[in-house]
């Protein structure tokens, strides 16, 4: 191949002169060269090319036509061409003014075996052997083969397997063509036998190496369980938490001289030696402040967590900082800088600290960003800031809007993000990445409840409808012991600053002989309409008008009580509701949470007038206290109480509390505690539910192992406390006797414990527990396993 066009006309007269590559490169004596005297090139010909292209060639040789060359830099010109890596020689030659390039390529990697690897994949492997050139159908390179050996053994020795051993062999298959066989000893990784820490005096040994996470060896016996495997990086956090564990206990000097890690001939034993510097211990001088603190200094030093005279803690100094730094950004200034500077004092015996506080400019918010929310309008999380576009950006402002997001209970997850405004050093934008998750069904429904049975209906329930916030249900669902029809329409922003509204219509025909209370059906009818009224960005004040009208029926062996009752009552009561509730939420998000708090009282009463009047008032209380990340305490308590309004008469049974199951004391039957009733005819006694209620619970929520999801999925170990009580017996028929005991007695409350699991399914929540009553007396009734699908309890 030639680059332009060239005559020989005496081709007898030919005569060859070449240069060697390897006396090019490899020799340091000057290298003699047979190509003539200079001369001007008039063409170039590449001869043995197969795979390699010739405009390759050319492209990587400096010499081009016409160019007047001589030995010196022709010999450049190859050494140049050389180092493309494409061939294992080149050498040139002159035919006249024909300067040839005569090449041998380097063979190409047509097939690339690793075998013996397994703590590093065959995918991360090949992607980085590809990355540094060695991968099917590359040019093999023998220079970089021996280099990722090296490289692939440091890597395994970097995790402690120093026995590991990389053999790479090149099969040649035919004259342009080689197979690549990487073959991996992993080796095993040494164990570190003993750690010596030299120049501690004022801790010895075994209370520092508790603030190890790598471990001695302890012996046979108990060596299975140890961290004993070494590795560089946890070495490297190991010295990193000593020098905290000291500086946090005021040894403000302390260094670690050196760090020795040898190892046992045989490679599988690692022996570490650490030598330290203690230096003396100090406490806490003056505390001072400098720059512009832009906060009256008082304030600034009641966020300071440390006092003069204290053992000085390098912890303790950061965590000021932080909680200075997060003060000037609730004041706009989002850049700002707090750095505590320890400096031991003149008199040498305290450490005085200097804050320097560099607020930086005052941020403002030019946009607000939100991404991911594919359904949900725009306008919806944005009615939700605190933060305002064109406000100063408060970093208190910013937290508080991302954790309204997040108790909507329409994302899976919110996090924020704020990025400075190129070229506009006092602005920033601020975005809201959002996860949606589902917020309700549009379908057609088969549960199963034991305290309901098999359940059929079909529903639109949202919380999020048509993406607009607002809280729509229709349902129609039909089981062994009720029928129910339920319309509700709630707008949470009725008004721009935030008052709500809301409608419901109902009708239900419950026959409770299945359910385990008294054998009775009602059927019922209203509707309501109700306000909410924000106090703050936690509480809420709601208001509420309905009106109900509900009939009795009884059967021949309805309780005696209940009988006495209609009777006495009548079997239809029409009533105007009226409801108000006080709602404090707190909790970190809207659907299983595992921070925060949330309380709530109401009071429902059947206005004067109605055929009952009565009053209930409830109390709700949850209470989280996280361990950690993943580890919560959670507390929760409800507790009702309802009475008649005046007069004589007994107050509505129908309306009584009930106790027992899911949501409530778990392992002992749904609605079964309390007092029982008197039987007529072949009846059994039966729960008849009471006007008080105590409930109380402890949980502790831990993480499911290998489910990375945990938003959706929550289980804990629970104890279950709880009952129903009655302040006024109930009068039965005549003839019958009542064994009834009014009055709350703590003594008969019933406790269980077990654990408990729930997981938002894309069907309807799903809720199982596994429980063992504590304290069960005769005629309770029990049940170990208990569990809903599609409908919430």
């Amino acid at each position: 191949m030639t680059r332009g066009q060239t005559q020989l006309e005496r081709t007898d007269c030919m005569k060859f002169k070449t240069i060697g590559l390897a006396a090019l490169l490899f020799t340091s004596a000057q290298v003699q060269l047979a190509l003539a005297e200079p001369f001007n090139v008039s063409d170039i010909r590449v001869e043995g090319l197969q795979r390699v292209s010739a405009a390759s060639v050319f492209n990587a040789f400096p010499v081009s036509t016409t160019d007047r060359v001589d030995e010196r830099e022709l010999a450049q010109a190859a050494r140049e061409l050389f180092r493309t890596g494409l061939f294992d020689d080149v050498q040139l030659a002159r035919d006249g003014d024909v300067l040839i390039i005569q090449v041998v390529e380097r063979p190409f990697i047509t097939d690339l075996q690793i075998t013996g690897n397994s703590q590093i994949s065959d995918e991360d492997l090949r992607k980085g052997l590809r990355e540094v050139g060695l991968a099917e159908g590359q040019v093999l390179q023998l220079s970089t083969l021996e280099e990722i050996q090296r490289e692939l053994e440091g890597l395994y020795q970097s995790q402690g397997r120093y026995s590991a051993r990389i053999s790479a062999e090149v099969e040649e298959i035919d004259a342009n063509r080689v197979r690549v066989n990487i073959d991996i000893n992993e080796g095993a990784v040494a164990k570190i036998r003993q750690i010596n820490i030299v120049g501690n005096q004022a801790f010895d040994d075994e209370t520092l190496r508790d603030v190890f996470e790598l471990e001695d060896r302890p012996g046979w016996l108990f060596g299975w369980f140890s961290d004993d495997e070494y590795s560089r990086e946890r070495l490297s956090g190991d010295l990193e938490r000593l020098r905290s564990y000291y500086m946090d206990r005021g040894y403000v000097n302390f260094n670690i001289a050196s760090t020795q890690v040898s190892i046992s001939p045989d490679k599988s034993q690692i022996f570490v030696t650490i030598n330290v510097e203690e230096g003396r211990q100090y406490r806490l001088g003056d505390i001072r402040f400098s720059g512009d603190l832009k906060i009256p200094e008082a304030e600034a030093r009641s966020l300071v967590q440390a006092q003069p005279g204290e053992i000085y803690s390098r912890s303790d100094i950061t965590a000021s900082s932080e909680a200075l730094r997060s003060r000037l950004g609730a004041e706009g200034f989002a850049f700002a800088s707090v750095d505590g500077v320890p400096e031991v004092s003149e008199d040498g015996d305290s450490v005085d600290v200097t804050f320097v506080v560099d607020p930086g400019r005052r941020a403002y918010v030019r946009r607000i960003n939100f991404v991911g929310n594919t359904t949900t309008e725009d306008e919806v999380l944005r009615r939700e800031m605190i933060q305002m576009e064109g406000a100063p950006a408060s970093t208190e402002q910013i937290s508080q809007s991302r954790q309204r997001l997040e108790r909507l209970g329409f994302f899976r997850q919110v996090d924020v993000e704020t990025q400075p405004v190129p070229g506009e050093p006092d602005q920033l934008d601020v975005t809201y990445n959002v996860e949606e998750q589902p917020s309700g069904s549009i379908s057609a429904s088969i549960g199963f409840s034991q305290s309901a049975g098999v359940i059929f209906g079909g529903s639109l329930s949202q919380n999020n409808f048509l993406g607009t916030g607002n809280r729509v249900n229709f349902s129609a669902q039909r089981g062994d012991t009720f029928t129910s029809l339920n319309f509700g329409f709630t707008d949470p922003y009725w008004t721009l600053d935030g008052i709500s509204r809301g409608y419901n219509l109902f009708y239900r025909k419950t026959d409770f002989e299945d359910s385990d209370i008294s054998t009775y059906s009602t059927d019922s009818y209203g509707g309501g309409i109700n306000f909410g009224y924000p106090i703050n960005e936690l509480t809420r004040l709601n208001f509420g008008v309905g009106v109900e009208d509900l009939t009795i029926r009884t059967f021949n062996d309805t309780a005696s009580e209940i009988v006495r009752y209609v009777d006495d009552q009548g079997a239809n009561a029409q009533s105007l509701k009226l409801t108000a509730s006080w709602t404090r939420n707190n909790l970190n998000r809207g659907v299983m949470p595992t921070a925060g708090n949330y309380q709530r009282v109401s009071l429902e009463t059947a206005a004067p007038g109605s055929d009952a009047e009565y009053y209930k008032l409830r109390f709700r209380a949850q209470q989280f206290f996280p361990l950690n990340d993943t580890w919560s305490l959670k507390f929760g308590t409800t507790l009702g109480y309802a009475d008649t309004l005046g007069g004589g008469d007994p107050y509505p049974f129908y309306e009584n509390f009930f106790s027992g199951g899911l949501g409530s004391v778990r392992g002992f039957t749904g609605n079964t505690l309390g007092p029982r009733t008197t039987p007529r005819g072949d009846g059994t006694d039966r729960t008849l539910g009471g006007n008080v209620l105590v409930e109380g619970s402890a949980e502790l929520l831990f993480p499911i192992p290998f489910i990375e999801d945990q938003r959706s999925m929550q289980a804990g170990f629970f104890v279950d406390a709880g009952n129903t009580f009655l302040t006024e017996c109930y009068e039965v028929l005549a003839g019958d006797t009542s064994s009834c005991e009014s009055g709350v007695d703590a003594g008969e409350l019933r406790y269980s414990a077990g654990i408990g699991f729930s997981w938002l399914t894309p069907v309807g929540p799903l809720t199982f527990s596994v429980a063992e009553p504590l304290n069960d007396k005769e005629g309770d009734d029990t049940q170990f396993f208990q569990f809903s699908l599609g409908q919430t309890f």
